[in-house]
């Protein structure tokens, strides 16, 4: 049954209120819905949450350690750059393209199985991509890996949906904004261990290597801790026409993002087609809940200012800060010859501000609101755009120090964006629609994380030819590329949550969106 904008956005009144131990009861109203499990003790709760932070943190983290291990795999086979560029942003792609269909599948075939299946590929996927002998069987695997990672990422957001109440839901993401950080910024930190400790050759392979223990352990451990799915008996469809229709249109979007070189221009017609895409898709789902069928995605969660504002914001954070590390390592590795291992301790600074501020900031998002989200993006913008300057006008000597303190500026800003836009952003989503709002929330983030990338590295790559090699003048450009994408995400911020909330505060918004919860 197609659930109309009410169900959404309007506070209804709670039949029982949830205790801190138990989730919120199922949904019956909803017959094509998974129904929730069992009510979880607080013990059971927290090694659920243990399990799907740990998985989102191995998803999340191949990106980031294979930044700083990527001048060593370039030079061993020979990458192009167009190679490079696959060898992130191809992830990228794929783990874009499968968050709505997998999240759709979370919520009507069951989380913990999806969750297990795309935890198992996962392990699989970290061996092709350490045994790859050429590019081309490197950018084949990172592609398979990115779908398996796209599986497992939605039903992570949906199980923490599904097992907190709204109220406890900010102290949730808090953790699990800081597990973003963390994978992000300490990546490159754990990359330039291994290439330490294995040498440049071949410590790349060991990148991929070490996912796997890590992984098996996980899906080891899930089995005992996920709680078990529980279906209505009603007969389930996934809309695969829809499915292949939106993979299609984020493919035209994302594609032309990846393209570096000379011939990038030849394809950004392809934007334009994934635009007519888009409206098609937009057409069929509003066509199937006319209809009375399951749309692979409920429109209706667009009606929702706070969350169509989070995917915007978090397309462009993400966009910001995750090119910063391709720049760094470039620059700090090939520029200032760097070893791995220094070039990542360089980044540390971000670590330790993203961690920390992205904790603090999950806890006090009930408070705060959306203060953090534009006070965050404000951050970030000038941590980064002040890095530029750090680069672009400083002595080259001990640029890892000078570098500390813009860095540390711009890992509190994001921090505390992370966990905060994510809280506001689902607090007044279904609990019944958790993995497919994840899913849509996160597909923003990958085309935000492609974008950023795209741009950081183009702007690099663009001034090193123009300059003829002046590192410094090209990393300063691609950091300001960076900014620029957090200071959009500043703009969408500002005004877009200031308008949702006039005359409300922070807390009334909160309890509103609580008692719609409850309800639900």
């Amino acid at each position: 049954m197609a659930k109309t904008p009410e169900d959404l956005a309007t506070p209804d009144t709670p039949d029982t209120p949830d205790t801190p131990d138990t989730p919120a009861a199922s949904d019956p109203s909803e017959p094509s819905s998974l129904s929730e499990p069992s009510p979880l003790s607080e013990r059971q709760r927290r090694r659920a949450l243990v399990i799907c932070i740990a998985a989102a943190f191995l998803t999340l983290l191949d990106v980031s350690i294979v930044t700083f291990a990527l001048p060593s795999m370039e030079e061993h086979l020979r990458m192009s750059p167009a190679d490079v560029s696959l060898a992130i942003a191809g992830y990228t792609l794929t783990f874009g393209l499968t968050l709505v269909p997998a999240g759709r599948l979370g919520d009507e075939f069951g989380r913990r199985r999806i969750f297990l299946l795309g935890l198992l590929l996962f392990t699989v996927t970290g061996v092709l991509c350490g045994a790859a002998p050429s590019a081309g069987w490197l950018d084949f695997a990172r592609l398979a890996r990115g779908i398996t990672a796209g599986l497992i990422a939605p039903q992570v957001v949906g199980l923490m949906q599904q097992m907190y109440p709204n109220r406890e839901r900010g102290r949730v993401f808090g953790y699990y904004g800081a597990t973003v950080a963390l994978s992000t910024a300490i990546g490159p930190l754990l990359g330039g261990v291994i290439l330490q400790i294995f040498g440049t050759a071949d410590g790349w392979r060991y990148t991929f290597y070490l996912f796997v223990p890590f992984a098996a352990l996980a899906f080891a451990l899930a089995l005992r801790a996920l709680p078990q799915d529980r279906r209505t008996g009603v007969r389930h469809s996934l809309d695969l026409i829809g499915a292949l229709v939106l993979g299609l249109a984020v493919s035209a979007v994302m594609l032309p993002l990846l393209q570096t070189g000379q011939n990038v221009n030849r394809h950004w017609w392809l934007m334009g087609a994934g635009a007519v895409l888009l409206v098609v898709f937009v057409v069929r789902e509003r066509g199937l809940a006319r209809r009375g069928r399951q749309p692979l995605v409920d429109l209706n969660l667009f009606r929702v200012r706070a969350y169509w504002i989070g995917v915007l914001v978090a397309a462009a954070l993400y966009g910001g800060f995750t090119g910063i590390f391709l720049v760094l390592a470039q620059y700090l590795q090939r520029g200032l010859h760097y070893t791995p291992l220094q070039s990542a301790l360089a980044t540390v600074a971000f670590t330790a501000g993203s961690v920390a501020c992205g904790i603090v900031a999950g806890r006090q998002v009930q408070r705060f609101g959306r203060l953090l989200v534009i006070g965050g993006t404000a951050v970030t913008t000038l941590g980064l755009a002040s890095a530029a300057l750090v680069i672009r006008f400083s002595s080259a000597a001990h640029m890892g120090l000078v570098l500390a303190l813009p860095l540390l500026v711009a890992g509190c800003g994001a921090g505390c964006v992370i966990s905060a836009n994510q809280t506001l952003a689902l607090q007044r989503v279904p609990r019944r629609e958790g993995s497919t709002s994840a899913g849509v929330y996160q597909t923003g983030m990958k085309i935000g994380t492609s974008l950023g990338v795209t741009l950081a590295t183009s702007l690099f790559f663009q001034e090193m030819t123009a300059t003829r090699g002046d590192y410094a003048a090209a990393a300063a450009l691609g950091l300001t590329g960076c900014a620029a994408m957090a200071g959009a995400a500043f703009l969408v911020a500002l005004p877009g949550l200031t308008l949702r909330v006039r005359g409300q505060s922070p807390a009334a918004v909160v309890a509103a969106d609580e008692v719609g919860s409850l309800a639900r």
